[in-house]
């Protein structure tokens, strides 16, 4: 799939910070125009939230939904901001204070753990019931090993940390293009009011 050009890429990130203005300052879903283009298309997707650098909420969808991304987006950015079970709600008057990043996906492929390529590549490691997913960046931003990567993405989705290593445990791998409002210095700010 070909890249977002910015304009699309303004688009989500100000769909998602007004989707979380609705949603944390006026406890409704946002209703947005039915969207166009490469937002209309299907597209697995997560929204991250930092506070003050810091994480605060990451929720998304790996793909396989009929739904367009811009849905998507809506749907994980109130997920971040609300339901993500590690951290506390966002509270209206944390929104403003909000850095917001989107990952948008490529299609899960099957993989050998061993083509694991840390800072491309984001993994879901699955086995029966047990589901674990950690983002490219991830890897990047803690300096994780290939080994170490594959071993953390396990204890996300509640297997012994050498799981990736029992043929009964599936690994897939993942592309993400990643980007946020700091990449856009121009940004508007939606505020809750």
């Amino acid at each position: 799939m070909s890249p977002l050009c910015n304009d699309e890429r303004r688009a989500l990130l100000e769909l998602a910070r007004r989707a979380i203005v609705e949603a944390v300052g006026h406890g409704r879903v946002l209703d947005f125009p039915p969207p166009t283009g490469a937002l209309a298309q299907p597209r697995g997707a997560f929204v991250t939230l930092h506070r003050g650098g810091r994480l605060c909420g990451c929720i998304g969808q790996l793909g396989g939904s009929p739904e367009s991304l811009a849905t998507t987006v809506v749907h994980s950015a109130i997920g971040a901001a609300r339901e993500d079970p590690r951290f506390s709600p966002v509270r209206p008057e944390e929104i403003g204070e909000l850095e917001i990043e989107i990952s948008v996906l490529s299609p899960l492929e099957p993989a050998h753990p061993e083509s694991v390529e840390v800072g491309r590549h984001g993994i879901l490691i699955a086995r029966g019931s047990f589901r674990g997913v950690l983002l490219p960046q991830v890897a990047v931003e803690h300096r994780f090993t290939r080994e170490r990567f594959l071993e953390e993405t396990c204890a996300k989705a509640g297997l012994e940390p050498g799981a990736w290593k029992d043929p009964a445990t599936s690994v897939f791998v993942f592309t993400a293009e990643v980007f946020s409002e700091a990449d856009f210095q121009d940004r508007r700010q939606v505020r809750a009011g």
